[in-house]
This record gives C-alpha cells, sequence and structure tokens, in this order.
C-alpha cells in the first residue's frame, strides 16, 4: 500500500474507533435495566442491559488488535531474520570476490594505488629485444576452426582477362592464352 493511502486507513479505523466509543457509551447510560441471561444449565441474574451488547464486542476488538499485533511482529521478526541472511550473503560475496582477485592475480577494488592497466601492458621500446619472427603468423580465433572468409568482389573486365591469363600461364602451354568474355 501506498504511505497516504495506510494513513488514511489508520485515521478512518481512528474515528471508526471513536465513533463506536461514543455509541457505547450512550448506549450504555440510556440502558441501565437488567436482564437474566441463561445459558442451558447457567443462568445469570442481574446483568445490566448495555453489557450484554458492549462486553462481546469488546472482546472481539481485543482478540482482534492482539492478533494483529501478534501478525505484525511476526512480519518484523521474519523482516530482520532477512535482513541478518543478507548481510551475511553480502559479506560472503565479498569475500568469494576477494579470493577470486587473488586466485586470478588481480588487484583488490579497493587499491587506487596500482598503475594504470595501459602502463603495466605497454612495455617501453627500449626494453622490446628483437627476436625470430614466427613462421606462421599466429591468428587469434574465438573457438572457430574454420577459415575466416575473404568477402567476394565483383571484377570488372580488364581484371578478369589478367586473372584468366594469369591461370593459364601455369599450365602445360607455352603460349599464353587470353579469353575474352562473350559479346552480345
Amino acid at each position: 500500500m501506498s504511505h497516504l493511502w495506510q494513513r488514511f486507513v489508520l485515521a478512518a479505523a481512528l474515528v471508526f474507533g471513536l465513533a463506536l466509543g461514543v455509541a457505547a457509551t450512550v448506549f450504555g447510560y440510556s440502558n441501565t435495566n437488567t436482564v437474566t441471561i441463561g445459558f442451558s444449565v447457567y443462568r445469570l441474574s442481574g446483568v445490566p442491559l448495555w453489557s450484554v451488547a458492549i462486553v462481546p464486542l469488546v472482546l472481539v476488538l481485543a482478540a482482534g488488535t492482539l492478533y494483529h499485533w501478534w501478525n505484525g511482529l511476526h512480519h518484523f521478526t521474519e523482516h530482520m531474520r532477512h535482513r541478518r541472511r543478507v548481510k551475511e550473503l553480502e559479506a560472503e560475496l565479498t569475500s568469494l570476490k576477494s579470493r577470486l582477485d587473488e586466485l586470478l592475480e588481480m588487484p583488490g577494488h579497493a587499491e587506487t594505488s596500482s598503475p594504470p592497466i595501459a602502463e603495466a601492458i605497454v612495455a617501453p621500446v627500449e626494453t622490446i629485444e628483437p627476436g625470430p619472427l614466427p613462421a606462421e603468423p599466429v591468428v587469434a580465433s574465438n573457438g572457430d576452426d574454420k577459415p575466416a572468409k575473404k568477402g567476394r568482389k565483383r571484377l570488372t573486365e580488364p581484371e578478369m582477362e589478367t586473372v584468366a591469363v594469369a591461370t593459364d600461364s601455369s599450365s602445360e602451354e607455352t603460349e599464353p592464352r587470353v579469353e575474352t568474355p562473350p559479346g552480345p
């Protein structure tokens, strides 16, 4: 419920309770006669008439109030138990993060005196030693064993002739042959 609606309900309950109290007082002072109440074997004589209506009403209201308070206390204790559990889980998460940082040899989150990452990774040019180059270039793949496909490009007519000449020159013929595309 919203805060304003809850305040309205509480104010309405207060006004209703005050009106009920005023009505019970007026009823009690205007009904002073006595009555005899009988329950099977039990008999009560000389009971004021106002108590016949007011006492059960007061007992029901008192029982409802006690139940409401007990229920509120239960909700409060559950809230506090959950709050304590959340704090325990947050502390456990913090310790797990710190252990993971140690395991991965990463700087802690609270360390601000560590050098910037770019300075730590990039070495000065003077400290790089020339060494033999690898025979095959190392290609980083993202788990894909298939070679990367090159994009196709539409060839123009002079390029097509050059490609045809280059492929035919590798054959056993001594004379290069130039193929021209069929015309209209």
